[in-house]
């Protein structure tokens, strides 16, 4: 693809430079002979071409680079002096108008050749302008689309990067929760370690991807949601709620985990009292409400390392502003006794 545009980028250069020569020559052998008109056009093509190339193919994108257009604008008036210049020459030493007698003395030839540049001037300064803007025009394009493509392959790296500080965290509780029912209950850890292997499976195929789909997400989210009530047993009441009114809906992958992490991680048991987690989880219209509210306490606030203003909330507040920038709503409320989290997003119906 990229063969065939230089290609016909070539084609268009050549098929311009030819009218351009075609159209001099029909103007000046109006005034002159023919043959004298084709050496006149052909000259003056050739000269015209060189200058623009090196003007806007060499000079304008290393200023564009190094952001120096004050420098490109006096090195442009140099090359339009130039070329007004060789077109003076050619009009004074190659007539177009009837043959005149040029006196013999050179200093005498100034006041022509001064004509013939200011007569020129018009010309050149058209010819460059227009060759500069075009060029212009289309090194901006490029310059724009280039830094679109490093910005978005920046913010892959950089949601991946939050991606996988979160996936060793998920990682690490269940393998801890595995390895201490081993001990008490193999039956229940056998369960557990196949809920493990269907969370894994999840992220190593799927969380790859920029969007997952909902009902894979709900999936997952179930499973570990399933893994820390059979962990905390008897200990907390934990009601989840899960409605999904659309299969062909899409969420980016992992983007809930943090929420349902820190419920379970911080939600309070004080003694005289159980805690209690509610999950509800609605998806309706391609509008997804997310809502997670545990028990809380300011006094296990001591234990707290990365909760609301941690590493795991950090992160998907990040990947929020970055993958849904102006279709979500978060809300973070607590009044010392309760914490709540409320989230609403638009979720894509494609792929993409």
């Amino acid at each position: 693809m990229t063969k065939s545009f230089v290609l016909r980028e070539y084609i268009f250069t050549f098929i311009f430079w030819l009218v351009f020569t075609i159209v001099l020559w029909c103007n000046f052998q109006t005034d002159t002979d023919k043959y004298l008109a084709s050496i006149q056009a052909v000259i003056i093509a050739i000269s015209s071409f060189m200058f623009t190339h090196f003007l806007t193919n060499k000079l304008l994108p290393k200023a564009l680079r190094a952001k120096k257009m004050k420098r490109f604008l006096i090195q442009t008036v140099m090359v339009i002096f130039l070329l007004s210049i060789i077109f003076s020459v050619i009009f004074t030493y190659l007539e177009v108008s009837p043959k005149r007698q040029l006196p013999p003395n050179f200093w005498d030839h100034i006041p022509f050749l001064w004509k013939g540049f200011y007569m020129s001037l018009p010309a050149s300064f058209l010819i460059n302008g227009s060759a500069c803007g075009i060029k212009f025009y289309k090194e901006h394009g490029r310059i724009e689309r280039d830094h679109i493509l490093l910005q978005q392959a920046h913010l892959e790296n950089q949601l991946k990067l939050l991606q996988d500080q979160i996936n060793p965290h998920v990682v690490f509780n269940i393998l801890n929760h595995i390895h201490i029912l081993m001990k008490r209950d193999t039956e229940l850890a056998d369960f557990l370690l196949m809920k493990f292997s269907d969370i894994l499976r999840y992220q190593l195929y799927h969380c790859n991807q920029n969007l997952v789909p909902l009902d894979k997400e709900i999936e997952y989210l179930q499973n570990l949601v399933e893994v820390e009530k059979l962990r905390w047993g008897n200990e907390l009441d934990v009601k989840a709620i899960w409605e999904i009114g659309s299969k062909k809906a899409f969420i980016a992958p992992l983007l809930l985990v943090p929420f349902i992490e820190n419920a379970f991680k911080y939600v309070c048991r004080l003694p005289g009292h159980k805690g209690y987690i509610k999950i509800n989880y609605k998806e309706e219209a391609g509008n997804l409400s997310f809502y997670v509210e545990n028990s809380y306490s300011d006094v296990t606030m001591y234990k707290k390392k990365d909760g609301a203003g941690g590493i795991g909330l950090q992160n998907v507040k990040k990947r929020l502003k970055l993958q849904y920038p102006d279709s979500h709503d978060l809300k973070i409320e607590s009044d010392g006794l309760v914490y709540k989290v409320t989230l609403t997003l638009k979720l894509s119906d494609k792929n993409e």
